[in-house]
């Protein structure tokens, strides 16, 4: 059987296994078989891919600047990497933010329907009080320490890791030193090994994604979806949207790579990307189809996939502008078109820098709702559901660093 046949059974196995069996959630030996079976295969399987992740962004970054700045191609890479980023976003929420104005599934949804998760709404809201002001949260990209940035940034300090991985790669570019290639065998050999390391993970994948997608349908059952099924639809239809749509039309326009073909060779990425709900996760499996099934030169692969497993996350930013305006719905709090247009330019802003980990956007859908006069209390409203809109964003997040890396490949290419 090939892998993708296996993801997509061990996908389907797990929610058919975890819908059947969440009416018997109470039962001990129900929950002592997820708690010492299930859930520890599918936090080794993913514990196992963060390991790798900083070193791998690391030297993948450094690598793909090394190399693009001794072909004097980093200045292009990077504006066309902003700009196709800047373009995907600004598409996202807008058709969000229509999709939410048309359909407008929060208007006659009870307040009583939905049993919000107060803990959970305590600690969001803790997370989005520890926010800080923009102009200090842009002074700390550039990270006093490294090795703190290192530690950290798997909870999000990831762009002061990149931060220096830029600075790093330019500086070694621009070196004189007869040791520049050592550096630069030793960062390949690093790349190289964790690589190894993602391949040997691999093997557990197929039971890693049914204990993980288990894990989320055994818990949360399928009757929170019935109270939340509009809202639902209309984040999962704008999220299709984006990807049979936007990202189809970028691939015929600025290249000649047919969408369904690319599409049918990332399948294997869409089905990680879901089960783990994390970009950084996928992001070594990305960059190993990249380089050698969708033929992207390794300098570009690395920079913008790296780049963009932080910086582009497009499922993020259009879900983010639709629960906003959903949570306004609900709550009967008239937006204006300023005040939409506020939600909309935040959104995108707040894609960018959003912790490549489950539940990672949460925090700042929080400080949208604050700004515009929505009770905290809303968040409870998604808690329920956002574990399957969270791996929905994600396989889109990670669908978008792909097609990015495509499009500026053809365009380095051509250019």
């Amino acid at each position: 059987m090939k892998t993708h046949h296996r993801l997509v059974l061990s996908l389907l196995l797990g929610i058919c296994a975890g819908l059947t069996l969440h009416p018997y959630a109470q039962l001990e030996w129900l929950q002592n078989l997820n708690r010492y079976l299930l859930e520890p295969i599918g936090q080794l399987f993913l514990r196992l891919i963060f390991m790798v992740v900083v070193p791998m962004v690391m030297s993948g970054l450094i690598l793909g600047v090394f190399q693009l700045s001794n072909h004097q191609g980093l200045a292009k890479v990077s504006q066309r990497t902003l700009f196709f980023t800047l373009l995907a976003s600004s598409a996202s929420v807008i058709i969000g933010v229509g999709l939410v104005n048309l359909a407008q599934p929060g208007i006659g949804l009870e307040i009583a329907q939905i049993n919000a998760d107060s803990s959970g709404i305590a600690k969001i809201q803790t997370n989005a009080a520890q926010a800080k002001p923009i102009v200090q949260s842009l002074l700390e990209i550039i990270p006093k320490n490294p090795f703190t940035a290192a530690s950290q940034a798997l909870d999000g300090e990831m762009l002061a890791l990149m931060f220096f991985s830029l600075a790093f790669g330019a500086a070694l570019a621009n070196s004189q030193s007869h040791k520049t290639s050592r550096w630069v065998e030793l960062l390949e050999e690093c790349y190289a090994a964790c690589l190894l390391v993602v391949d040997t993970a691999m093997k557990l994948a197929p039971a890693a994604v049914f204990a993980l997608v288990f894990q989320s349908t055994f818990k949360f059952g399928y009757q929170i979806l019935f109270s939340l099924g509009f809202y639902v639809l209309i984040v999962v239809l704008g999220l299709f949207l984006q990807q049979t749509l936007v990202y189809s039309l970028l691939l015929k326009v600025f290249t000649r790579i047919k969408p369904l073909a690319f599409f049918r060779q990332c399948r294997d990425i869409y089905l990680y990307a879901f089960a783990t709900a994390s970009s950084n996760a996928t992001l070594p499996r990305s960059l190993e189809l990249a380089e050698q099934q969708l033929n992207i030169r390794p300098e570009i692969a690395r920079f913008v996939l790296t780049i963009g497993s932080t910086a582009n996350q497009n499922g993020t930013a259009l879900f983010e502008g639709i629960t906003v305006l959903f949570l306004a719905q609900v709550y009967g709090v008239d937006l204006s078109l300023g005040q939409q247009v506020q939600v909309v330019m935040m959104s995108i802003l707040a894609g960018i820098g959003t912790a490549g980990v489950p539940g990672g956007s949460l925090p700042l859908i929080m400080i949208l709702t604050q700004q515009v006069g929505i009770p905290a209390e809303g968040m409870g409203l998604i808690l329920g559901v956002d574990r399957f809109l969270d791996m929905c964003r994600t396989t889109l997040n990670v669908s978008g660093d792909l097609v990015i890396a495509a499009l500026v490949n053809e365009q380095d290419r051509d250019s």
